[in-house]
């Protein structure tokens, strides 16, 4: 008896430690002010001038004064702002990352990406302050296509919290702990990189990013 509670707490145990070893996250605390964070590569689906991003001193950030922020307001309205994490690899994943919408004249606010392959290919979903909704698209070839479409109250210049639990086709979209879209799509099976999104002239600041595979 002595001998099986012991292999079943080895067990859990075990199992414990490949759930913590799957998450991470990202908060920018030791990147340096006005530079890329190491690990991180900016990118652009679309062409013309846009998606400068790099780390911002912030009080108001919800954990620690450092974010990382899509900076320029030059970015056309077809342009999408990319900022990648490098070494990021999910196909199931439970991501959560807060953000605030600075300002934008063609567009604001923005939202994680995962199952990135490349710049243009991979899921996005953002909220939109302008637009007042929380959306869910699939960018392929280059060219976004709506899955799903939420009508959320705007909140400009104040930090939001955007959670997306993907297992297999199924994509569940959260802001601010409310459910706000439940939605299947089948495009990207595979694993990609995490990431962070803005579109046109968007400018918006990201924090406390956390990736973990989502629990059964």
């Amino acid at each position: 008896m002595m001998r099986t509670v012991s292999v079943l707490m080895a067990l859990a145990a075990t199992f414990v430690l490949a759930l913590m070893a799957a998450a991470e996250s990202f908060d920018f605390e030791k990147a340096t002010v006005d530079k890329l964070p190491e690990g991180w590569t900016a990118a652009k689906t679309g062409t013309g001038p846009g998606s400068v991003w790099k780390v911002l001193e912030d009080a108001s950030s919800p954990k620690g004064p450092k974010v990382l922020a899509q900076t320029s307001s030059e970015g056309p309205k077809p342009l999408f702002n990319l900022c990648v994490a490098d070494a990021t690899s999910y196909a199931d994943v439970d991501l959560s990352v807060s953000l605030k919408a600075v300002k934008g004249k063609i567009d604001q606010g923005g939202g994680p990406v995962w199952r990135y392959k490349d710049a243009d290919n991979y899921y996005v979903a953002r909220v939109n302050p302008k637009e007042a909704n929380f959306r869910l698209y699939k960018v392929v070839g280059g060219k976004r296509t709506q899955l799903a479409s939420a009508d959320v109250e705007p909140l400009q210049r104040k930090w939001q919290t955007i959670r997306i639990v993907q297992q297999g086709d199924h994509i569940r979209c959260y802001l601010d702990g409310q459910l706000e879209i439940d939605a299947k799509d089948a495009t990207f099976r595979d694993a990609g990189k995490i990431g962070l999104w803005t579109k046109a002239d968007a400018v918006t600041s990201f924090d406390s990013l956390s990736i973990a595979a989502p629990s059964k």
